[in-house]
């Protein structure tokens, strides 16, 4: 999209690093990963809840319910402490739809069923290095891990 800021998702000692640098440079601020379409199918379930050791900065949980590269997707915003294990629970209901930062006040909520990629990113305009190391991601419902 024209900025310059550069991520990377990799594995270290069975844990994910999302890491990288902000840029601002070229009406730049952000930086995303996005998984590949999911091979188990997320109906039923309430949300998503992850374990994650941050840098303190926010980060936003990102669902698509398309393939395609460009378009809406849902976000929802959760805070990390510089280098302390937290879980977060997201529940669907409180994702939020937009389209490159966007909101889409008018878009329908998730359904569940159509999920086909997650991803993470960072956006808060602060340039710099960042990292965020993942234990794990799971959906839940109910409480329950699935």
């Amino acid at each position: 999209m024209g900025g310059v800021s550069s991520s990377e998702m990799r594995i270290a000692d069975g844990i994910a690093v999302f890491s990288g640098k902000l840029s601002l440079e070229n009406n730049g601020g952000f930086a995303s990963v996005r998984s590949q379409p999911l091979k188990t199918k997320l109906d039923g379930c309430n949300g998503i809840r992850l374990r994650v050791k941050g840098d303190g900065r926010t980060y936003q949980f990102r669902i698509r319910t398309n393939t395609a590269f460009d378009g809406a997707s849902y976000r929802l915003s959760f805070e990390t402490r510089k280098g302390v294990w937290t879980e977060h629970q997201l529940p669907f209901s409180d994702f939020e739809a937009a389209y490159r930062g966007r909101p889409l006040p008018d878009h329908p909520p998730i359904d569940p069923a159509r999920i086909e990629t997650v991803g993470l990113l960072l956006a808060d305009k602060k340039p710099g290095p960042f990292e965020m190391h993942i234990d794990w991601i799971k959906a839940y419902t109910d409480g329950v891990d699935s």
